[in-house]
């Protein structure tokens, strides 16, 4: 089944630099870029789960690289709800499509072809999942990239003209043209219902680890700092195109997860690690005289 799927524009995808060593992926790279300071945001990764700092009121870009040398759809959400359509997430739904080896930085929820809303770090409360009442998956950035179906090869029969026919009844032996062999099994349909079982045994590995690592993250030392949400922030122009795009199969090939909290709370939880300050050592003998003076 084929669905209409909001796809990148050529104009606004040019972008030349390179992705630093923090992306995570495999059919792509995702990072998520400081918007005031244009520098990656560093990835930790905490008992299975990759982890970034927002700061409060920062803006921010979730930065998708194809790694691949085909199109790729990639359905991006931030705290459980679809960037581009505002549902609550599922995989079904609308995404990105990505020419091969294109990048591209998701900067907002999509508003229209020409506008988005920006991402920017805020409380739960302000933020738009807590602000339409889904407060429940707030903070973590999802992409789930499907690998596109590609139209099977087409056998054709050999040319026939009328010269091998007046040949043929010159000589009376009239021969038919040979019938076509059936064409063979695409690569990419015979793989998919393997691709499909392990995508399923790969998301519920995913879910077991993100349920798994909540209750962790639950159990740590409290929260230093309100917990960081994703807010609808200003209006900008933001140019795409509409395209369309065959899945391969139902479920993802490939789900990236990045959860985030503020820096001072990931600290609390012991994802980030400082370095411990030592207090400076005592003399015993910091300067030598001969009596005791009287104190000032």
């Amino acid at each position: 089944m084929k669905t209409t799927l909001l796809a990148l524009s050529l104009a606004l995808t040019a972008i030349a630099f390179t992705l630093p060593a923090h992306a995570v992926g495999s059919l792509a790279d995702v990072t998520v870029i400081d918007r005031h300071s244009g520098t990656t945001l560093p990835v930790y990764r905490h008992r299975g789960e990759y982890w970034v700092a927002g700061q409060y009121g920062a803006k921010y870009s979730i930065m998708v690289r194809n790694r691949l040398g085909e199109r790729v759809l990639a359905v991006t959400t931030v705290d459980g709800v679809n960037v581009l359509s505002g549902e609550t997430a599922s995989w079904e739904q609308t995404g990105y499509v990505f020419s091969p080896w294109q990048q591209y930085a998701v900067t907002g929820w999509r508003k229209s072809s020409s506008e988005v809303a920006a991402f920017e770090f805020s409380a739960v409360g302000n933020s738009y999942a807590g602000r339409t009442g889904r407060p429940a998956n707030v903070g973590v950035i999802g992409v789930a990239l499907f690998r596109e179906r590609l139209p099977e090869p087409v056998a054709q029969a050999p040319a026939y003209s009328r010269r091998d026919e007046s040949r043929n009844e010159s000589s009376g032996r009239l021969r038919s043209a040979p019938l076509a062999s059936p064409a063979p099994a695409s690569p990419s349909a015979a793989g998919s219902a393997g691709l499909a079982d392990r995508s399923e045994e790969s998301s519920a590995q995913a879910e077991r680890s993100a349920s798994s690592s909540t209750s962790s993250l639950a159990k740590a030392a409290p929260r230093l700092a309100p917990q960081l949400g994703t807010a609808h922030g200003q209006r900008e122009t933001s140019m795409v195109s509409h395209t369309s795009f065959e899945r391969l199969q139902p479920q993802p090939n490939e789900i990236i997860r990045i959860r985030y909290d503020s820096r001072e709370n990931l600290v609390a939880a012991g994802i980030i690690r400082e370095p411990v300050a030592h207090a400076p050592v005592p003399n015993p003998f910091p300067a030598n005289t001969s009596y005791v003076p009287d104190p000032y």
